[in-house]
């Protein structure tokens, strides 16, 4: 009797273990707590880094240090997110709370916030320095760095992978401070939480708050105020610093302290995050006075360094240089009368230039820079600060020559631009050279139209003599398991912004043929390549001018035989398997037919 009690009691416990196992299992699927989006660096499945699948349920094999209940921040990228790192799946939608984390970001930020965030704040990133970079030596005794970084309603996890980078790769004799200027940003999770980082991690950063908006110029000149380092070194808020990067900065200031430097700014791009080298170009502008790159010429590189010599540049970038502290000041800093943004990069230029320095583009440093699209905030009251700056350097600096500019912008000679005066007596006391000095000295290559117009530069430029074609991986159809259709063109394959839908197959239609490269480029008919809206993931896939610069027209063919769009983080889809329309859109993956895609013949 004894013995059948027993085993009734072993039953109960059974079921009893079963019963709490299975309400435990709906409670954590049901009260998954929810984070809030600047400080998540994983929505969905918390054990994504190790294996990206469709969450069907959300049991954890693992659960990150930085996700445990009643950690605020985000904590440093561990070991077993290394592999997460470099996946092209990082950007991947598990859900409605990715895709609106994603969909935000665009909106606030102009870039991928999704990836951002799973990043993390610290990151390996290829070190894109020419080889013989590496063997250089530094004096041990170079002048001392404050970094100042200005920023206004940035991204947290962009802003403090910036500030990591620094702290990660800076020795640490070198690095005075980190100067932060909040330039009077609206969002919450800059205010005491960032403060609380910085204090909870005992960061090097001075962190300073603008009572108004002041823009970026005059930002910057509230950040130098503070500064108490030899060197001032000026970064944007999403920026990542390479190995070694402030070492051939500071020595060339040592060695001259009239001279301007700037790294060389690797490509982040936009909607991957991922870290590419830039090509050697150096700064130009155009009568418009926007600021653009041009090649390097070949008699720059001629020198015992070749590619590893720094090299003079007509004008900078503006969002990244190092300039000796007393240079700055003595130079007149920034033209405070500017206002905001655009045209003090081509301000300060024309001033190194024209009062006795000298601006140098460093190739063995390099610093990474997300390059946005476009601008995701403006200005107070909507005003073109662009064109009011432009006035402003155009009558101050440039002479007759500002009849180049207003010929180009007529509308803007009754324009106010502010009393100048006192910039008109910087340039008499630092007994400043022409503009004309400057065009003819500084960038002969620059044509000039009128009565100024002087004869055409001939010179041979560093060009790439043979770009490399990307290998073809596959070529054919791609064609819908579940439709048994192709993917092709709406209309005509070479119909640029076309929409694609799928059609009943014809075998013999080479305006059906896909073919998928290397660079995960998919090209229809060897015309046109499959692209999506970064911002606007509802808009359909649409055939674009082959780019080759990845983002929206990245895809890879993945599991379950998905075409997983990288950036956008979703797989393509057929959107109505019974329609005979044939759209298709992008969706978050499941791996149902409809998202299922084989290339081939």
């Amino acid at each position: 009797m004894g013995g059948i009690r027993f085993h009734y009691f072993c039953y109960g416990c059974l079921f009893s273990s079963l019963i709490w196992t299975f309400l435990l299992f709906i409670y954590f699927n049901l009260n998954w707590e929810k984070y809030t989006q600047n400080n998540v660096p994983f929505q969905g499945n918390p054990g994504v880094a190790q294996n990206f699948q469709p969450p069907i349920t959300h049991i954890q094999k693992w659960f990150p240090e930085f996700l445990q209940q009643g950690e605020k921040f985000m904590k440093p990228v561990h070991k077993e997110f290394k592999k997460f790192e470099e996946s092209q799946d990082l950007g991947r939608i598990f859900n409605e709370a990715d895709q609106e984390i994603r969909d935000i970001g665009y909106k606030k930020y102009a870039f991928n916030l999704l990836i951002s965030n799973r990043l993390g704040y610290h990151r390996d990133i290829p070190d894109t320095r020419d080889p013989r970079c590496k063997e250089k030596k530094y004096p041990i005794n170079l002048p001392s760095a404050s970094i100042i970084i200005c920023f206004y309603n940035e991204a947290l996890s962009t802003l403090l992978r910036t500030i990591h980078s620094i702290l990660d790769r800076t020795p640490v004799h070198l690095l005075r401070e980190i100067i932060l200027v909040d330039d009077r940003s609206d969002f919450i999770e800059l205010k005491d939480e960032l403060e609380q980082y910085i204090a909870n991690n005992h960061l090097n950063v001075k962190l300073i708050r603008n009572v108004m908006r002041e823009g970026l110029i005059r930002s910057r000149i509230v950040g130098s105020s503070h500064a108490t380092g030899d060197v001032l070194v000026f970064i944007d808020s999403h920026c990542e610093v390479n190995e070694m990067w402030l070492q051939p900065l500071l020595a060339l200031i040592k060695e001259d302290r009239h001279t301007v430097v700037c790294p060389l700014i690797d490509i982040i791009n936009a909607d991957t995050l991922s870290y590419t080298s830039s090509p050697l170009v150096k700064g130009g502008f155009n009568w418009g006075l926007h600021f653009k790159w041009d090649p390097v010429p070949a008699s720059l590189l001629n020198g015992p360094n070749g590619a590893t010599e720094p090299f003079k540049s007509p004008t900078m970038a503006g969002g990244l240089f190092a300039m000796n502290q007393d240079y700055f000041n003595k130079l007149g800093q920034y033209d405070s009368g500017m206002d905001i943004w655009g045209g003090e990069n081509l301000e300060i230029s024309f001033r190194i230039w024209m009062c006795g320095g000298q601006l140098k583009i460093v190739p063995c440093s390099r610093v990474g820079h997300i390059f946005r699209k476009w601008r995701p905030y403006g200005s107070p009251g909507r005003v073109d600060t662009m064109a009011y700056n432009s006035l402003r350097l155009s009558y101050v600096w440039m002479d007759e020559y500002k009849e180049q500019f207003l010929s180009l912008r007529p509308e803007l000679r009754k324009q106010s631009y502010g009393d100048i005066s006192e910039r008109l007596e910087l340039r008499k006391k630092l007994n400043c050279t022409s503009f004309k000095w400057y065009l003819d000295n500084v960038y002969p290559e620059m044509e000039v139209n009128g009565p100024n117009a002087k004869s055409k530069v001939e010179q041979a430029l560093f060009v790439n003599k043979s770009p490399k074609r990307s290998k073809i991986l596959q070529q054919g159809r791609l064609y819908n398991l579940q439709t048994s259709k192709c993917l092709t063109a709406q209309k005509y394959p070479d119909q640029k912004g076309g929409k694609v839908v799928v059609k009943n197959c014809d075998w013999a239609d080479s305006n059906q043929v896909w073919i998928y490269n290397e660079e995960h480029d998919l090209i229809l008919a060897n015309l046109l390549c499959l692209d999506t809206s970064e911002a606007h993931l509802s808009d359909s896939p649409r055939l674009m001018k082959c780019h080759g610069s990845g983002g929206s027209q990245q895809w890879t063919l993945g599991v379950n035989n998905s075409l997983y769009q990288i950036s956008a983080g979703q797989c393509l889809k057929v959107i109505d398997p019974d329609s005979p329309k044939g759209y298709v859109a992008m969706a978050i993956c499941d791996g149902s037919r409809s998202q299922q895609w084989k290339l081939g013949n």
